[in-house]
């Protein structure tokens, strides 16, 4: 049997298009466009103010998002802050379009951060298009008080184009949906740029040695990596991009419900919607982790809740459902494998859910089907028995096996159906 074979952690089968081009948007800190006005007014007024955040790391990590949750509480004493943390590291909008509902919308936040410029980098204008607009479209439907805010990161790859005076083509993409919907975005990086350029900071920089802390002298260091900022420096200058802007936001804008709008892309995301794999049909082997006995179930139980483990080739799952689109949440780890996956009649794709990253779990995620014809599709999904050469496979990140019998094993943990549609 002939297979395709995806290795990519996050990936969707079907053409994304990386390389197409797309107009680059002038790169400015702030666009206020139709402001924050409910948020801020609720916050002046007083009383429990949810305030949710989605994105990667960067968003995930002790930095930004604490800091200007803190920040809001401070300027605004009579209010209080309720922080919503949604971001789970190494996603991006292609999985968080279809959690947003349950991980941000049903704790019924005032305000909505959204980061996902850095982790969207390779993906294509269009699916941005769709993803961002999904989730702007589902707030709306469920309430059109919500305010939200797009925030852009950045990485040192980056930095060259916002140099030049323009966003790259992620934000540039998001551009579109917050001027179309009349959002306010945040470039959180544009003064990071700037001292750059200036030669007052260094994007990336691990020094180890008294002579290397020495060579830098006074310069900022942004980070060890060139994505990941310090919280004493590359966070905190993210946080003083956000006091700026909300004060540019102060009075933009007129708080109430904001009338519907037809849709700016067709086939955008908005009904995008995560499923419990329990609904699927499941071969025998298959085992459901209880979060309160098993603790890698426990570790991951906020956004994989219901986290099923099949260990041996052969085993499966499928399911039927009419719709568009079809993928899976789950985990990438050192005992994970690769899995084949088939729907309706088209050509077995083969996808690794082991990677150079996998000297840990983490949460992962890959369309089985996107853009499909609407209608009944069967999807299934099999465990693949090849062996795998793990320790080359980390080595391509100078990554190794500390103990080899902690990657023993090809086994698959899912816990939710990513779906656009019904199952049947």
């Amino acid at each position: 049997m002939a297979l395709l074979a995806v290795t990519c952690s996050t990936v969707a089968l079907g053409g994304q298009g990386p390389g197409e081009s797309f107009p680059l948007v002038e790169a400015v800190e702030c666009r206020p466009r139709g402001g924050l006005p409910n948020a801020l007014a609720k916050l002046a007024t007083g009383g429990e103010v949810r305030v949710a955040y989605i994105g990667g790391s960067i968003t995930a990590a002790n930095g930004w998002r604490p800091m200007t949750t803190r920040w809001l509480a401070q300027t605004y004493p009579d209010a209080k802050v309720v922080e919503i943390n949604a971001a789970i590291g190494g996603t991006g909008s292609d999985l968080g379009v279809f959690r947003f509902r349950r991980d941000v919308l049903e704790h019924k936040p005032a305000l909505v951060f959204i980061e996902f410029a850095v982790n969207d980098g390779g993906f294509a204008p269009d699916l941005i298009l769709r993803t961002m607009e999904g989730m702007v479209r589902q707030a709306r439907s469920q309430d059109s008080t919500i305010d939200i805010c797009f925030v852009y990161t950045l990485t040192d790859g980056m930095v060259p184009t916002l140099a030049a005076g323009k966003f790259p083509r992620s934000a540039s993409a998001m551009e579109k949906v917050a001027d179309y919907y009349g959002i306010p975005s945040i470039h959180m990086g544009m003064e990071v740029v700037r001292l750059h350029k200036e030669g007052k900071l260094v994007l990336r920089a691990a020094p180890r040695t008294a002579e290397e802390k020495a060579a830098l002298g006074d310069k900022i260091v942004f980070s060890a990596d060139g994505v990941h900022p310090h919280a004493e420096t590359g966070h905190k200058l993210y946080l003083e991009a956000i006091v700026r802007s909300f004060q540019k936001m102060r009075g933009v804008g007129t708080a109430g419900a904001r009338p519907p709008l037809p849709p700016l892309t067709q086939g955008n995301y908005e009904n995008a919607r995560l499923v419990p794999v329990s609904r699927a049909t499941m071969s025998a082997g298959w085992r459901r982790l209880d979060p309160q006995k098993d603790a890698l179930a426990g570790r991951f139980s906020k956004y994989l809740p219901d986290l099923h483990v099949a260990a041996q080739a052969g085993e499966s799952l499928s399911l039927r459902f009419r719709g568009t689109y079809v993928g899976f949440m789950d985990l990438l780890g050192p005992d994970c494998g690769q899995v084949v996956v088939s729907i309706d009649d088209g050509p077995p794709v083969m996808v690794a859910r082991f990677d150079a990253y996998s000297t840990y779990h983490r949460i992962g995620s890959f369309a089985a089907g996107r853009d499909l014809p609407a209608g009944v599709h069967t999807v299934k999904v099999t465990l693949d028995g090849t062996p795998l050469d793990k320790a080359a496979i980390l080595s391509r990140l100078n990554n190794r096996m500390d103990d080899p019998k902690r990657f023993e094993g090809l086994s698959w943990y899912v816990s939710q159906v990513m779906l656009i549609g019904d199952l049947e």
